[in-house]
């Protein structure tokens, strides 16, 4: 199938990948856009993977207030160099995130930061109610690790489902910026502010 220069600009719109990579894509997928966006999203995420060991010291400091002014986030992003920090890529993501935390309310960046006293106090719980509702001793600690699992992906902000796109977590949001925009990318500190009634 013949590889055409609309093609190459219709999936470069919709990818944000380079000319390259998008005509390659479309050679190896045989022009079918939909499968040449998924080829180029797993590429761009291996490439994501290698990225995320480098150190990311630069970075920028963003805000999101929600309609009515009565919650407030302030959320650090970090990537390797200003030049990037300043691209609207980046400043869209880090208004994305902030955005994301005023609705889903993380209490931790990553599973790193849970500290040891919430998660006894959450595996103690956990294994409380288990043995409560009669489960055998041998199956409360299974019982136990699926329902931590749950608690990092609702409690920590890169595990937790992106509200904009349902289908990807945060950290698959991240990977993607890291794979377009070639440096590593990392969550900082944030706060959430909320007037409650």
């Amino acid at each position: 199938m013949e590889i055409t220069a609309q093609m190459v600009k219709n999936l470069r719109e919709r990818s944000g990948a380079g000319i390259m990579e998008c005509k390659q894509a479309l050679k190896e997928t045989e022009g079918d856009v939909e499968e040449a966006i998924t080829f180029l999203r797993k590429r761009g995420l291996a490439k994501a993977s290698k990225k995320e060991g480098r150190e990311a010291a630069e970075g920028i400091i963003g805000s999101y207030i929600h309609a009515g002014g009565k919650i407030g986030v302030l959320l650090e992003m970090n990537c390797e160099t200003d030049f990037v920090a300043n691209t609207d890529d980046f400043r869209e993501l880090v208004k994305d995130i902030a955005m994301h935390i005023a609705a889903a309310k993380p209490r931790f960046a990553t599973r790193d930061e849970v500290t040891e006293d919430v998660l006894s106090k959450e595996r103690e719980i956990f294994a409380a109610q288990a043995r409560e509702s009669g489960k055998p001793e041998n199956v409360v600690d299974k019982i136990v690790e699926g329902k931590m699992n749950k608690f990092y992906e609702e409690n920590c902000l890169v595990e937790q489902t992106y509200i904009k796109d349902t289908s990807m977590t945060i950290q698959d949001l991240i990977k993607q910026k890291i794979a377009k925009l070639g440096e590593n990318i990392l969550v900082g500190e944030f706060s959430r502010f909320e007037i409650s009634k």
